[in-house]
């Protein structure tokens, strides 16, 4: 019997259910191409054994429901469909949505090479599997185990196939390059099952300003429109599908965003002397990256050479550049105007710098206070405490009055000590002022006498 293509599940169930049971002692069967055996048929049996039969056999019975499985494409996966009391009869596996027969019995009817069947010979249930490897999207759907009674018993088993999310490029948006103030659309177009859902984030940590008014740090939805871009829209964006069956997928989208140079200098006045080096240094921003260079007043390009060197350092973010001009051993006729300039082909832009003649920088003199410190002895006469140390500020400028002043100071004192002395040596003991040896002339006698002789003998080696 040639295999049916047409007509559907019901003209398939009609074939294996009323046709294959009551076929006799055939040679062989056509199905799907291939010739299979066939067994005799339950429908006619002997005269001699059909009442023994008849009287000891139960029809067959399904013992566990088909499970319904969930699997990621590109897995192997096996249905079980067990049964007791089989007998003579059959067991057939068939897709549903599909109307195929994929299996009868130990025959493969399907030319799907993914397809197999097995069963257990020895489970007091037969059991017998349905294996499909790798396993893709088109094998989801009913699972249909029938066995070929009068009227067949039939039970459905559901295979749930998840696929990772896919970005498909063909549909999705590239690289863009646009002008600065414009309105751009990005598109990112993805498949897999369950259908995946699409996220929108910036390379790194910057938010993703969609308007004026709206700045997010994550933007839901196939489709990303940002108004007016600016500079600072500039970058890569990440497109991420996801549905819950890993891995997880990206697509990174750069934006250009091309606007003219703009450019400033921080110092627009610029002074250095004869013989020094100086640095003139112009900040740009242009995308694309600027042409930069330098000129002197006359409008001639500044080469590189022993007296001029040139560099352009890129910045961060990428459209930012500092260009700067080193002069060495100013002269003259290097005073005057320059001109930073930067083009692209959006535009230009320059900046102008005055250099000009200053004066050397002056060194402050060294100050003229010297520190003199002394070590005065310990004198019974004065009872000074041992190791006392009197530190004296001597401006030099001043050397004569000081030194005098401080003689006629030391005049006085031993007058006035001289005196004491005397009226002590006429007293009684009982009636000596207390605290005689520890007077403040003594103790100022003390510090001063030593210091007023270290600086007699200095003023001497001065003169």
């Amino acid at each position: 019997m040639p295999p049916v293509r047409g007509g559907g599940m019901g003209t398939l169930l009609m074939l294996w259910v009323t046709v294959l049971p009551r076929v006799v002692l055939l040679p062989s069967l056509l199905l799907a191409g291939r010739m299979i055996p066939t067994a005799q048929s339950i429908a006619a049996p002997s005269s001699n054994t059909g009442l023994v039969a008849n009287a000891v056999l139960e029809d067959p019975e399904f013992t566990d429901i088909i499970e319904n499985i969930t699997v990621p494409a590109g897995r192997n996966v096996k249905l079980a469909c067990s049964v007791k009391n089989l007998g003579s009869y059959k067991v057939a596996w068939m897709h549903f949505e599909q109307s195929a027969i994929l299996t009868v019995h130990n025959h493969v009817i399907t030319r799907n090479p993914r397809i197999s069947v097995t069963h257990d010979k020895h489970d007091k249930h037969k059991t017998w599997f349905l294996h499909i490897s790798n396993v893709q999207e088109e094998d989801k759907g009913r699972y249909m185990c029938q066995i070929n009674t009068v009227t067949a018993k039939t039970q459905f088993g559901y295979l749930h196939v998840v696929v990772p999310p896919n970005i498909d490029d063909s549909v999705s948006s590239s690289d863009v390059i646009i002008r600065e103030g414009a309105n751009i659309t990005l598109r990112c177009n993805a498949t897999g099952s369950p259908p995946p859902s699409i996220k929108w984030k910036r390379d790194g940590p910057l938010k993703i300003t969609v308007s004026k008014n709206i700045t997010v740090n994550d933007w839901e939805g196939e489709v990303l429109t940002l108004e007016r871009v600016t500079r600072h829209d500039m970058g890569a964006y990440l497109c991420i599908a996801s549905n819950g069956v890993p891995p997880s997928v990206s697509k990174r989208i750069k934006v250009s965003v091309d606007f003219p140079p703009i450019l400033w200098t921080s110092h627009q006045l610029v002074g250095i002397p004869l013989g020094y080096n100086v640095t003139l240094e112009c900040i740009t921003e242009a995308h694309p990256t600027s042409l930069n260079y330098w000129t002197r007043d006359n409008d001639q390009m500044i080469h590189e050479s022993v007296k001029y060197k040139t560099e352009s350092i890129p910045g961060t973010p990428s459209y930012k550049a500092v260009m700067r001009l080193h002069i060495s051993e100013v002269q003259q006729s290097d005073y005057g105007i320059y001109k930073c300039i930067a083009k692209n082909p959006r535009g230009e832009a320059d900046g102008t710098i005055r250099l000009y003649s200053s004066s050397p920088p002056t060194t402050i003199p060294p100050s003229t206070t010297e520190t003199i410190t002394t070590t005065v002895s310990s004198t019974r006469l004065f009872d000074v405490p041992f190791g006392q140390t009197t530190v004296i500020s001597i401006n030099s400028l001043e050397k004569g009055n000081k030194y005098q002043s401080i003689l006629n100071e030391v005049d006085r004192s031993e007058q006035k000590s001289g005196d004491s002395s005397k009226v002590n040596r006429d007293r009684s003991p009982s009636n000596r002022p207390k605290n005689c040896g520890s007077s403040p002339t003594s103790w100022w006698l003390t510090l001063v006498l030593p210091v007023a002789v270290f600086q007699l003998s200095h003023l001497a080696r001065w003169q």
